[in-house]
């Protein structure tokens, strides 16, 4: 019995959060004409199939899966076409992101395509298909477009997914003239940004069963999207609203509940700023049995005992709180949960994340649980250190996450056998070798961030495999293209991997994500890549990579992110620039690259964010076009021979004066319902040190860095408009003029790095208003005047910031400042008289005493000794004799005299003979 008591207690605690992964069973439904059939003995209208040939136009069809699509042939027959059986009427378009495989038997002439993947534009020819009930262009890209207003004319549409096709801008309202949808999936892409005017169009959907807004920006319809618009669809049965940037909602609750058929509600990772009475109107529902509401950051003790008096929650079999702040008794759950205890054998998954990583899940090793899972997610929480044995028990578990929860074990045989298809056992202290093969497949592995030793295993039906972090060694298999064809997502980073990137890889040719950074990989980069027409972000970075860069990874249409940084490749950097498309990270630092940037740049890199050309061996001037590029916000072109001045233009560059709202520099892949992201990073001078920027944090970095070249001219005041401008380092070149004047206009500066160059002048007052500036450097340039102390000036108290300019004056210096200095506007024009009385009275000084000591020291000498006096005019002779041989020998030594010259002009190029022996000690 007391053993049994163990157990009941044990199931309660953890089930105490009840936190089930969203997984919404999906509602099976045939939404298109019942009637509808791919092949249709009437035949389709000559109308629609021009409808058809004429949308066709408007579409680059990469994979030829619409080559079937012709004028002599019945569009019924067509790929993704289906037609009434009776009537011949087009009834339903599928045209949606897919892997397929078509044969002769399909009836489609032998076609063969292996993947659907449309790009282009929406022909308005659509509204000729009178009759279409069914529209499905999911997963294609369709370039950042709206959503063409005509679809809402679509009057017959029952079913319309528009979800992950790349549309961006407002949702059109029209869509609310479709009254007989059923199906409504807007969800955007990763690079999508769609947002609403309102939702008040929503209500006239009354027959809408399934909507799914996830990543639609709400924000704007945040006061009337529960009780004028969502609430006021009465046959509503799924609702995904998550990520939608709801805040709040209107604070009178809706009296009545109209949906009462509502059986899943996800409106996880939404900012609201809410009660307990939010909660409570929405778990009044009974139908509920799947319910998302991570991350909201509402959930406290009291929300959580007042859900927990609900009787509907003895009704759900999915309950997602994770993430939120569970602080306080939560007794009355636990009662809760003891009432329902007949349930829970109908447990499906279980979430016990912890926001505060608070949460201690001890489990007895021969516990025996009453539920069989279908997932399960722990995420920091302590469950280690050992393996749970109890998971052997759950025979139908097939998503399995294991988080960051200190398990420092070996994984056990049986773990192996169990049917999971997605495993997330990351961030532990996993060890030992892993299987080399397996004859079963998995949708999703992360084992990053573990210990894990050996090769790199080759399991062969694989879409993703993360095995960042760990202890691999050996080279990277051969035939990794040949064992692993399915593969989408690789992460090898970060671990002891040697020798060559495999030829085969150019046979990935569904491989999106390859990172195989911070590796100790040599050799070329493999040539082939015009295969990989998915690749979207490549990370081959600190590695000891050689050669150049292949022209056919330059090339590749979605490549979005490259990283080849830290290697030793060398070339041309034009050839690879102008073979580019749609890149908006590029880093080639840390390299061997020459040529200079060339003036076609603004309009090869239109969509260029963050670039990164570092420490090589580039030359030229900055030319102007780089203003162009009107997307940037990060610019390092640092450690460099780059020459003349910098660009006037600067302030042209908008995307350092607006906030970057847009979502790219990231590749996510949907992947078992969860959105994967691979990790980049790029590491930049910041701060007077070097930091590693992930994706996230390099989207509001604004920089530019332009030290260690051999830049000239004055600084542009234009610079003071970019806004946004976080870091700006222009230290060790040979600007000379003064510091702009309205520099306190950089409102956001949080660098500024000056360090040996030749600026003059005071330090601008206006310098003050900096009040983000955490790190400046002005030493080894010719400032002078006080060093202002308002404001953020007070905390720059290391007298290495100002030093090697010797007319600066004032604290932390030691050199005081006069009583009572002159107007700032006269005081250059007093100094300049003061200077000059003083050197004509030490110049007539010097000069009689000179004649003096010059005459008697010397000539009188002479004329008194006579033996010294013939000494003299012998030395006078020889000297005579020795410099006409040694003007012959620089006349006939010309090779020798440019080298002088040479070496002289590097000399003074480099720092100046001026300037201090810091400087050019540092240089």
């Amino acid at each position: 019995m007391g053993s049994r008591k163990t157990s009941v207690a044990m199931m309660f605690v953890l089930a105490l959060l009840l936190i089930l992964f969203s997984e919404s069973i999906p509602i099976e439904a045939k939404w298109s004409d019942s009637s509808a059939a791919p092949n249709s003995s009437v035949g389709c209208s000559e109308k629609e199939r021009n409808a058809l040939l004429i949308f066709k136009q408007g579409l680059y069809d990469s994979g030829n899966c619409l080559s079937s699509w012709d004028a002599g042939e019945n569009c019924c027959n067509w790929f993704g076409v289906s037609c009434n059986n009776q009537t011949g009427h087009v009834t339903k378009l599928d045209l949606h992101l897919q892997l397929v495989e078509h044969r002769p038997e399909d009836g489609n002439k032998g076609q063969s395509c292996e993947e659907l993947y449309l790009q282009g534009k929406l022909s308005p020819s659509l509204l000729d298909l009178e009759y279409l009930t069914y529209l499905d262009l999911s997963g294609n890209y369709f370039q950042g477009i709206p959503i063409p207003l005509f679809v809402g004319s679509m009057r017959n549409l029952r079913y319309l997914d528009l979800s992950s096709a790349s549309f961006s801008g407002m949702v059109p309202p029209t869509l609310g003239n479709l009254s007989n949808l059923l199906h409504l999936d807007l969800r955007p892409a990763y690079d999508g940004n769609l947002w609403v005017g309102n939702l008040h169009w929503l209500p006239n959907l009354s027959s809408l069963q399934y909507l799914n807004l996830g990543g639609v920006n709400l924000s704007k319809a945040s006061s009337h999207w529960l009780q004028g618009a969502v609430n006021m669809l009465p046959s509503l049965l799924e609702l995904h609203l998550p990520f939608c940037d709801l805040n709040s909602f209107h604070q009178t609750l809706p009296s009545s509940i109209n949906f009462t058929s509502l059986s899943v509600l996800d409106l996880s990772y939404n900012p609201f700023n809410s009660s307990s009475s939010f909660l409570l109107w929405w778990f009044n529902i009974t139908t509920l049995k799947y319910i998302d509401l991570s991350l909201l950051d509402l959930i406290d003790a009291v929300s959580l005992s007042t859900i927990a008096r609900q009787e509907s929650l003895c009704n759900l079999q999915s309950l997602s709180l994770s993430g939120n702040q569970f602080n306080g008794e939560i007794k009355e759950l636990v009662n809760a949960l003891s009432r329902c205890s007949n349930n829970l054998t109908n447990l499906d998954a279980l979430d016990l994340s912890s926001a505060k990583r608070s949460l201690v899940v001890s489990i007895s090793q021969d516990w025996i649980p009453p539920f069989n899972l279908s997932g399960l997610r722990i995420t920091n929480c302590k469950v280690g250190p050992t393996f749970p044995t109890w998971l052997r028990t759950q025979t139908n578990l097939w998503r399995l996450i294991l988080s960051n929860t200190d398990i420092s074990d070996t994984l056990p045989k049986w773990f192996w056998e169990l049917p999971i298809e997605y495993i997330d056992l990351s961030h532990n202290k996993l060890k030992g070798l892993l299987p080399i093969s397996l004859s079963r497949s998995f949708s999703w592995v992360d084992l990053s961030f573990n210990l894990f030793e050996g090769p790199v295993p080759l399991w062969s039906v694989f879409s993703s495999m993360n095995f960042r972090s760990n202890l691999l060694s050996g080279p990277i298999p051969s035939e990794l293209g040949h064992k692993m064809p399915v593969l989408s997502f690789l992460d090898l980073s970060e671990n002891v991997l040697n020798g060559s990137i495999p030829q085969s890889v150019n046979r990935l040719k569904r491989l999106e994500t390859p990172s195989l950074s911070k590796n100790n990989l040599s050799g070329e980069i493999p040539s082939h890549w015009g295969n990989m027409k998915g690749l979207r972000m490549i990370d081959l970075s600190r590695n000891n990579l050689s050669g150049t860069i292949p022209r056919s990874l330059c090339s590749l249409p979605q490549l979005g992110y490259l990283q080849l940084s830290n290697n030793n490749l060398s070339g041309e950097l034009s050839l690879c620039l102008q073979e580019f498309s749609d890149i908006y990270t590029l880093d080639l630092g840390e390299n061997r690259f020459v040529g200079n940037i060339p003036k076609w740049i603004n309009k090869k890199l239109v969509s260029i964010a963050e670039l990164r050309l570092r420490n090589n061996m580039l030359t030229g001037n900055i030319p102007e076009e780089l203003c162009g590029l009107t997307s940037l916000h990060l610019l390092d072109l640092a450690h460099n021979n780059f020459s003349g001045p910098i660009p006037s233009c600067l302030e042209d560059m908008d995307g350092f004066r607006h906030f970057n709202s847009y979502y790219h520099s990231e590749t996510t892949l949907l992947i078992a319902a969860v959105i994967i992201s691979p990790s980049i990073s790029m590491t930049l001078d910041g701060k007077g040190r070097q930091s590693e920027y992930d994706t996230d944090q390099l989207r509001i970095v604004y920089m530019i860095d332009l030290s260690r070249n051999n830049l000239s001219g004055e600084i542009p005041t234009g610079i003071t408009n970019l806004s946004y401008l976080g870091t700006l380092n222009l230290s060790m070149n040979q600007l000379s003029g003064s510091i702009p004047k309205n520099i306190g206009d950089l409102r956001q500066l949080e660098t500024l790095d000056l360090f040996c160059n030749h600026i003059e002048g005071p330090i601008p007052t206006s310098m003050s208003s900096l009040t983000f500036l955490s790190h400046l450097n002005l030493s080894h340039n010719d400032l002078s005047g006080t060093i202002p102390s308002a404001n953020q000036f007070g905390t720059f108290d290391d007298a290495s910031i100002y030093e090697g300019n010797p007319r600066l004056c004032g604290p932390p210096l030691h050199t005081k400042c006069s009583a009572s200095p002159p107007p700032e506007s006269n005081r250059g024009a007093i100094n300049d008289e003061d200077d000059d009385e003083r050197d004509k009275f030490w110049f007539y000084v010097c000069m009689g005493l000179g004649f003096i000591v010059g005459f008697w020291a010397v000539c009188g000498s002479l004329v008194i000794k006579r033996s010294w006096r013939h000494s003299y005019f012998r030395f006078m002779d020889n000297a005579k004799d020795r410099l006409l041989v040694i003007i012959a020998w620089f006349i006939n030594d010309r090779v020798l005299r440019r080298r002088g010259d040479e070496m002289w002009n590097l000399f003074t190029v480099e720092c100046g003979l001026w300037r201090s022996y810091e400087c050019f000690h540092v240089k």
